[in-house]
């Protein structure tokens, strides 16, 4: 396989967090320039979708939801990409190796791969305030991206205009092969003011010799 491209989706408004926290300040840069910069460090060509009204040079508007944002990039990558990652801005841990591994899954014959760490805690399926089922957590993994996919089944999967949480989803809902690699526990997905605090020790370690 030939031309790896990402796509760094950018576009949301951070209603959790109170705010688009993709815009701020961490360890010196955007939360999302740490995103950027390892999608890059992976990628022979990256886009960036944005908040049509956030655009900066070169990038794309993003759409009303998630699975639109990506498409929005996808439309702009070259015909000749064989593999395209899919980024959150929210992850700016995700460190190069990360992205290795995932494209590397898919170089090995996967329609996709995808970074995923353990479930620590137990975790039950409840009803209101009532508690219905425990789940196994030896069979639970927590996903992560960067995710990594042959470019054809990504545009595939998305031709319908289809929705899902990750592009995965839509791997799997149309028979793909969805592989898993080891993810990375600092690769936290910055949700609230709080994580911010602990990416900023997380990328001072990782700048360590």
């Amino acid at each position: 396989m030939g031309e790896v491209w990402g796509i760094v989706v950018a576009a949301g408004v951070g209603q959790r967090f109170g705010g688009p926290k993709q815009f701020e300040p961490l360890h010196g840069q955007r939360v999302l320039d740490w995103s950027i910069a390892g999608a890059q460090a992976a990628c022979d060509g990256v886009v960036v979708v944005l908040p049509p009204d956030r655009l900066e040079p070169g990038t794309r508007p993003g759409g009303a939801t998630r699975s639109a944002s990506v498409r929005a990039g996808l439309a702009a990558i070259p015909g000749s990409a064989d593999i395209v990652v899919v980024h959150d801005a929210a992850r700016p841990v995700a460190r190069p190796e990360l992205f290795a591994r995932v494209i590397a899954a898919v170089r090995a014959g996967a329609d996709a791969a995808i970074p995923v760490i353990p479930v620590t805690d137990t975790v039950k399926r409840v009803r209101g305030d009532r508690v219905t089922e425990t789940l196994d957590r030896a069979s639970l993994v927590a996903v992560q991206t960067p995710q990594a996919f042959r470019a054809e089944a990504l545009r595939r999967a998305h031709a319908g205009e289809s929705e899902a949480t990750d592009d995965a989803a839509l791997i799997e809902a149309q028979g793909g092969i969805v592989v898993t690699v080891a993810g990375d526990v600092r690769n936290l997905k910055v949700t609230t003011p709080d994580d911010l605090l602990v990416a900023d020790i997380f990328l001072a370690q990782l700048a360590r010799p």
